[in-house]
């Protein structure tokens, strides 16, 4: 690896370390670096349990375990210099006590994470959160579908032999190699995926065939979509009476609809769920960082966007999510009682239109520093 110096157009060395040699340890370090920057392996996890023992009948541990974004259940099994030569053995074993989870089972073994780190948020709101869909519609733990990361400096034959080999299973693993490097007093940290070949991934690895439980599970979501359906469209039918952005929106299976407001990336979104609804502006322009700066510089401009729209609105930066929000909600309805809609309804149609109005210019100056900086 190697720095780049733009002013001599010229690159300098970093100097490969070892964990060891910088007196770096498993679990006091790289297993908190990974828990705090998951996204370091690729892709959007969460974290819902650290040194997780919870298993029957024996007392084995496995360092991280994860969600993806599809409801797997992710076992991160981390080394420093060296993997070992029985580490496929162990997270193998780890993977298959973790298939008998249940969806309420991840809940409460969240929860516990949660409060154990001192935070007083609910495991189901911050589930239905990062899979931006409710808790009753999230898929969890579906049939032999856990995957498996090993992180280490470097990976014994042993080791790399047999995940090639269980990899014609349809056994999700992936091998991510971290070396530390040194510039000075500088300190930096490559993680690279080995195994599978990052560009052939989607060729390596295939999903595990649908179990009849899962079956009776779509059966139970198509109802809740159905149901959606139809408030989507009394709600659609309520605004176009009063406005027409929302005309060229068709109602939807989801638990939200949204419409564009002049930037790509920054949407004005309407959600429903069993405990609130509410109306939002969303920022998701794929990148983490320009999503936090876009929300900052708008929040610049709170006073005079909340004095337009009439009453507070929840800013909420998620600094732990890729994406932002700026929110109003309704608190105590449920999309699923039909004696709630008409409030839910008239609710939504009066905020979205407020919102719409009040973030009208504040977005185009957003737009503006946007294509100046990106």
């Amino acid at each position: 690896m190697y720095q780049i110096n733009k002013t001599t157009n010229s690159i300098s060395k970093l100097e490969e370390k070892t964990f060891s040699e910088l007196g770096f340890k498993e679990r006091e370090n790289l297993q908190e670096w990974l828990a705090g920057n998951p996204e370091a392996l690729g892709e959007e996890l969460l974290i819902i349990q650290k040194e997780f023992d919870g298993f029957n009948d024996t007392n084995e541990r496995l360092d991280l375990l994860a969600l993806d974004k599809q409801g797997n259940l992710v076992v991160i099994e981390n080394k420093l210099d060296d993997s070992g030569k029985d580490v496929t053995w162990q997270v193998l074993k780890y993977a298959s006590y973790c298939a008998s989870l249940s969806k309420d089972n991840i809940k409460d073994i969240y929860q516990t994470y949660l409060l154990k780190n001192g935070l007083t948020e609910i495991a189901e709101e911050k589930l239905a959160d990062f899979f931006e869909k409710e808790f009753e519609d999230i898929n969890i733990n579906q049939g032999s579908t856990q995957r498996i990361m090993m992180v280490a400096g470097k990976f014994r034959k042993e080791v790399t032999s047999t995940v090639l080999w269980l990899m014609n299973f349809n056994m999700r693993l992936q091998c991510f190699k971290v070396t530390p490097f040194a510039m000075g007093d500088q300190l930096f940290l490559n993680v690279e995926q080995m195994l599978p070949v990052k560009d052939t991934e989607e060729f390596t690895i295939s999903m595990a065939s649908k179990a009849q439980d899962e079956i009776v599970a779509q059966e139970t979501l198509k109802n809740r979509h159905h149901v959606r359906l139809e408030f989507w469209r009394e709600f659609l039918k309520a605004a176009n009476a009063k406005n027409n952005f929302w005309s060229n929106i068709s109602p939807g299976k989801d638990n939200w609809i949204g419409i564009g407001i002049g930037m790509r990336g920054v949407n004005l979104n309407v959600v429903v769920t069993k405990t609130h609804c509410r109306a939002e502006i969303y920022f998701n322009r794929g990148s983490k960082d320009e999503n936090k700066d876009l929300f900052d510089f708008i929040r610049k401009q709170e006073a005079e966007i909340e004095t337009a729209f009439g009453e507070k609105l929840t800013w909420e930066r998620m600094d732990e999510k890729v994406s932002c929000r700026i929110a109003s909600r309704l608190e105590g309805v449920n999309v699923f009682d039909k004696d709630d809609w008409a409030k839910m309804a008239d609710n939504l149609v009066d905020v979205s239109q407020r919102m719409e109005a009040a973030f009208r210019n504040p977005v185009k100056k957003l737009n503006t520093y946007a294509k100046g900086k990106y």
